[in-house]
């Protein structure tokens, strides 16, 4: 059987990432595949609770434990979800994996690279996703976006230099995968954004092997 295939969706909290994330979960099954919608930090049942722990605005905790929270929640995340959903030939889409922790917690708490690629390295090894889609926005919009959308949970009602230092290390990591890493200009009109997608993903889909294509 056909390994599946890994894809992430990452930005700022605003960037507009789940009206193209479900557009993509679409576009999957219309070919076919069995396609797996899932998020970070989530996922499992665990996952979620460390989720409900790591969001609470009332909730204070040392930047190291708040990256030791995340790991772990991948870890459950990838041998419940993430794993046996490819072994088994599915696509996985994911509102966020590893990118996420060296955006926030390294540039926006801080943290060392070096430590989040130990424990990246533990927890996941050489896995990565096979795309990851960055919708890049500028900080200002981003808040307008989440201010009028929801009550803000404990990272976003983070300051706007803490955003632009998450922003600026998604660009990074960018920078430094760029076979891996597309970036997207989510400040768009959201139909330009939706053909960026497209022709993306339609890029990764023509250039898999026949067999993965299903062709």
């Amino acid at each position: 059987m056909q390994r599946g295939k890994f894809i992430t969706f990452e930005g700022i909290d605003g960037a507009g990432k789940s009206t193209h994330l479900a557009w993509l979960e679409h576009y999957l099954q219309d070919k076919g595949l069995e396609v797996v919608v899932t998020r970070e930090p989530g996922g499992t049942a665990l996952g979620e609770a460390l989720r409900q722990l790591l969001l609470d605005h009332r909730q204070a905790m040392h930047p190291e434990t708040e990256a030791l929270l995340m790991f772990a929640a991948r870890r459950e995340h990838l041998d419940k979800v993430i794993l046996p959903a490819l072994d088994r030939g599915a696509w996985v889409i994911s509102d966020r994996f590893t990118d996420a922790s060296f955006a926030y917690q390294g540039g926006g708490r801080g943290m060392s690279t070096e430590k989040l690629e130990k424990l990246e390295q533990w927890v996941q090894a050489e896995f990565s996703p096979d795309l990851t889609l960055y919708f890049d926005v500028p900080v200002t919009l981003s808040r307008e976006r989440v201010q009028s959308a929801r009550v803000a949970d404990r990272f976003e009602r983070e300051t706007d230099s803490f955003f632009e230092r998450v922003r600026q290390a998604y660009l990074q990591r960018a920078r430094q995968f760029p076979q891996r890493i597309w970036v997207v200009d989510g400040s768009q009109p959201m139909t330009a954004v939706k053909t960026a997608v497209a022709e993306i993903v339609e890029d990764f889909w023509a250039n898999l092997p026949k067999a993965a294509s299903g062709d």
